[in-house]
């Protein structure tokens, strides 16, 4: 039986199933599990009953179902024209909706991301509107008010009168945090902001789907320095904060990266080479119920001042002396502070955020000063992300970040700036639906049709910002400051059976091969790219290589994926991908290539099989072969 190009992109069951046989091994049987067997070997245990302590709402078992399917029919379309760098950069942008941009990613990085920022709706009435089947953020706009979006499907403005204000909420956010968690190494940190609205919630739902145990803690950022709306002032109380949930994927021990700091970086060094400052002995007055006349005396010939006493007593002075710590300089005594230990250097990651590494308002100035005006309200400030991400990503300089709630692309500057403090070279993801901006907005008179063009620009001239204010640093030259741009987009192979037909008609009547295997409109690359995301473990910025020597439409990725879409394959062909340099691990052909006749096919097969021999010094070669 030849081997298919699987439909399916990622099964969530079949990976499930497979973690529970790792487990228990005598439990899974054919496919199948043994709920019997399984009780047996987990022991004596107490089953949960009809009355249990969760989190429920109306819709949670589609949410949960709806993490639980793969995506079909949908594929990332690759557009050169909007990316900068694609030659080098191993960044991406990708513009779709998130929870199928997470499916169609869930493949190719499956725990491989170190840290994911999230920046979602706060649910607070107006910051977004959702349809049937799920829920987008939304900046205000004419769309948000109950107009047609551009799929053609209504849009619902999640106003706080509705009677599933708080579920529409959870059943967007649901399966976004399942497939974040999939996607998140073990070693991962996700990092999601939130206000007041919604905390509660949010809470329940990530010790739900991470665990209560694996919550690291809530940051409070303060946010505001003023308030938003006085007239209300007087009736409750007004947050100056708002709060960043931080949430370790798995039970192993997690240690953050901290700073040293800045009063404990000593200047001066000893005769042993160790750090150290000096610190003058101080004096206090003489008078009063403090004064001490046994606190009056002579340090290596230096007094305190008239009416004053020293703060130290003469044993303290003689212990800084027995140590080699006490110094006279310019008629003053001083004494020396060492250097502690490392652990003692370091400032914690302390869970309050204060002002002074910027509030929204800053974030949005810092934003204006880079693209103009942009109508966004919930902005943060690149040096917040910063801090996350160095606490997080400073032992692993060539992690990846996600953000799939990107907005105006506040991480991406981040990581940026980030990889040119320290010479890292980390990588971004960033994800964000191309909603439109309201057309009376500054955004769009300024040529911002959406927020994607917004974040897309952001990222442009941050990058060449970043790289003129460390235009003296050694090495930056190398900072990646590119980015491919994805979109999300209908699949460009021919899957359903049901279209083979009309394809096939197509073909009888004279149009070429690619009537039958690809949709119109796609292009080599478009499927290369589709094909690429249904193999584990090769990112999205993966190398692809025309093999111009071999054919014209021949490919490989990642030096390892040969994708032959030739309309025939020639003995050259097949002599060619068998002399490839390292030998490839999979090499896929075009079903049509070989317009049903099964001797030829068997006949490529065994030419390939016998040449990759040679090759290989007559040795067996491992490798698989596929057709779409």
């Amino acid at each position: 039986m030849e081997n298919k190009v699987s439909m399916e992109i990622f099964n969530p069951i079949n990976e499930n199933l497979k973690k529970l046989e790792s487990l228990f091994p005598e439990i899974v049987k054919d496919g199948q599990v043994d709920f019997e067997a399984l009780k047996q070997e987990l022991g004596q245990f107490e089953e949960v009953g009809k009355e249990k302590y969760e989190l429920t709402w109306p819709g949670k078992t589609q949410a949960k179902q709806l993490a639980n399917t793969d995506i079909v029919g949908r594929t990332l379309k690759y557009v050169p024209e909007d990316s900068k760098n694609p030659e080098t950069t191993e960044n991406l942008y990708i513009e779709g909706d998130n929870l199928e941009v997470l499916k169609l990613l869930r493949n190719s990085y499956y725990g491989k991301i170190k840290m994911i920022y999230i920046d979602p709706p706060y649910n607070t009435g107006n910051d977004f509107v959702y349809r049937d089947d799920y829920s987008v953020s939304a900046m205000e706009n004419d769309k948000n008010e109950g107009n047609i979006d551009e799929e053609g499907n209504r849009l619902i403005k999640n106003q706080a009168g509705s009677g599933r204000f708080h579920s529409n909420w959870l059943n967007m956010m649901y399966p976004r945090l399942k497939l974040a968690k999939d996607i998140l190494s073990d070693d991962g940190i996700i990092f999601i902001s939130i206000a007041n609205q919604e905390i509660d919630n949010l809470k329940k739902v990530c010790d739900e789907i991470f665990g209560s145990t694996n919550c690291l803690g809530i940051i409070d950022w303060e946010s505001k320095t003023k308030c938003q709306n006085t007239k209300t002032a007087k009736y409750q109380l007004q947050n100056k904060q708002e709060y960043i949930f931080v949430y370790k994927k798995s039970s192993l021990r997690y240690e953050f990266a901290l700073k040293l700091t800045e009063h404990r970086i000593y200047p001066e060094v000893d005769e042993n080479g160790k750090r150290y400052r000096l610190e003058q002995i101080g004096e206090m007055s003489a008078s009063g119920i403090r004064g001490r006349n046994t606190m009056i005396f002579s340090i290596d010939g230096v007094y305190p001042k008239e009416g004053n006493q020293w703060k130290y007593g003469i044993e303290t002075i003689e212990k800084f002396r027995e140590r080699g710590d006490l110094l006279i300089k310019n008629e003053k005594a001083y004494f020396r502070i060492r250097e502690f230990d490392e652990e003692d250097k370091m400032e914690p990651f302390w869970s309050f955020i204060s002002k002074e590494i910027g509030t929204a308002e800053t974030a949005k100035a810092e934003l204006k000063a880079i693209i103009g005006e942009h109508g966004f309200e919930t902005v943060k400030p690149v040096a917040l992300i910063n801090k996350l991400i160095f606490h997080v990503c400073s032992n692993d300089k060539n992690s990846i970040i996600l953000d799939f709630f990107s907005g105006s692309a506040t991480t991406a500057h981040a990581v940026m700036q980030l990889n040119a403090e320290d010479g890292g070279n980390r990588k971004f993801i960033m994800v964000q639906l191309p909603e439109p901006c309201d057309e009376k907005s500054e955004a769009y008179k300024a040529g911002y049709k959406n927020i994607c063009e917004i974040g897309k620009e952001r990222i442009r001239r941050a990058g060449e910002k970043i790289k003129e204010e460390f235009k003296d640093k050694e090495g930056i030259e190398n900072l990646d400051i590119g980015f491919k741009v994805f979109k999300v987009a209908d699949t460009n192979i021919r899957w359903n059976n049901n279209s083979f037909k009309e394809a096939e008609d197509l073909y009888i009547k004279g149009l070429s091969k690619d009537a039958l295997d690809f949709n119109p409109n796609f292009t080599d690359i478009d499927v290369v790219y589709e094909i690429m995301l249904r193999h584990r473990d090769f990112p999205l910025t993966s190398k692809i290589e025309k093999l111009s020597n071999i054919g014209e439409r021949t490919y490989i990725f990642a030096d390892a994926i040969v994708v032959c879409l030739e309309e025939k394959v020639t003995d050259k062909i097949v002599d060619g991908i068998a002399a490839i340099e390292p030998k490839p691990i999979k090499v896929i052909f075009r079903d049509s290539a070989f317009e049903d006749d099964i001797s030829l096919k068997l006949n490529t097969m065994n030419r390939l099989d016998a040449q990759l021999k040679k090759h290989n010094q007559g040795k067996e070669q491992s490798y698989r072969v596929e057709f779409i």
